[in-house]
């Protein structure tokens, strides 16, 4: 199975669209929750380079820190997906 991390804020809706489609797609993944305040954010600043979630690492595919939930939804179903 894919070691995937899913930087993610509880009730996000951009968050639980990325949720999802890890579930569609029967992918296990590890969730980091992340605080509400962007200042503190610095695992996933660290990650991705910016403070929104939510992010995508993907270690397998050389993912890093991929943000914006339309990009992460599209990447799972080409990289995942039947």
């Amino acid at each position: 199975m894919p070691s995937l991390e899913l930087y993610e804020l509880p009730g996000c809706p951009y968050c639980a669209k990325v949720k999802t489609k890890l579930d569609e797609l029967g992918l296990e993944y590890t969730s980091h929750e992340v605080p509400r305040s962007h200042a503190e954010r610095t695992e996933v600043e660290e990650v991705s380079g910016q403070t929104g979630v939510p992010v995508l690492v993907d270690p397998d595919h050389d993912v890093e820190g991929m943000p914006e939930s339309d990009d992460i939804v599209e990447y799972l179903e080409e990289t995942y997906g039947a």
